[in-house]
């Protein structure tokens, strides 16, 4: 049986000493890379680089970039490691158009906010000016004086009766909301949430707020099924039935006649 190979000490030294020296070589490269990691991070804290060069917003429709800024407390200039995220975006939420907001760095000195707001479901008329209503039932204090995209609201001073409306439209498809033009608050003793609706086509719906948005649903095919050239009420109050104009008008002629 051959036994192994015993190294003499005279041939261990120089693999000892080599592997010391690579050893010394890789801590010596560690501490240099770490001296230099250091000294480039207190250049770029010191430098401009780490100071906020641009703020981005995404999302925002009702309210301006400048509004969000403001609000955020965010400026250009300011040291980007030293922006609370947290707190800037607190303030964001704060603003009653913002239903989320998100702050995010864009390496170097970049910041992102991100915003969803609320949607603007109706605008109601106050003195021949018009604020919009939000998806959650606030009024905005903004007046509007063009591109109304949604119904104009009319009559509606109790907040109570106006948060029903907000919380029936929200339940509604965009399209049928969309084919509003306005609604008109009509309460009597029987009803305190009758409503009186003014539609793009030329058709008016008389309904109860309590119902409104589960009745609404089927105004598509009720008007289908009608002719469009003759117009008239559409009744969502206890059943659905339609009541042309006509028949008004030629009563009111013969009581013209009659007299």
């Amino acid at each position: 049986m051959q036994k192994g190979k015993v190294l003499s000490l005279e041939d261990r030294i120089p693999k000892i000493k080599e592997h010391r020296r690579r050893k010394a070589n890789r801590r010596l490269i560690f501490l240099l890379s770490l001296f230099f990691l250091l000294i480039a991070c207190v250049v770029y804290f010191q430098s401009p680089l780490s100071h906020i060069h641009s703020i981005k917003v995404d999302g925002n429709q009702s309210i301006s970039e400048e509004e969000m800024l403001v609000a955020s407390g965010l400026r250009i200039g300011d040291n980007i490691w030293k922006v609370n995220k947290k707190e800037a975006t607190k303030k964001i939420k704060e603003l009653p158009e913002i239903k989320s907001a998100e702050i995010s760095y864009k390496f170097p000195n970049k910041l992102e906010i991100i915003v969803k707001e609320f949607k603007t479901i109706a605008y109601v008329e106050r003195e021949n000016k018009f604020y919009p209503i939000l998806e959650n039932g606030k009024r905005l204090d903004k007046e509007i004086n063009s591109n109304l995209h949604s119904p104009i609201l009319i009559g509606f001073t109790e907040n109570e009766v106006l948060d029903e409306l907000a919380a029936q439209l929200q339940q509604i498809p965009n399209e049928i909301v969309n084919s509003i033009s306005e609604i008109k608050y009509e309460p009597k003793e029987t009803d305190k949430y009758r409503i009186i609706l003014y539609m793009n086509d030329g058709f008016e719906v008389h309904a109860t707020m309590m119902t409104f948005a589960e009745k609404m649903t089927y105004y598509p095919s009720i008007v289908s099924q009608l002719d469009p050239e003759i117009k008239g009420v559409i009744d969502f109050e206890v059943g659905s039935y339609f009541r042309k104009y006509e028949i008004e008008e030629e009563e009111i002629v013969e009581e013209e006649k009659a007299e």
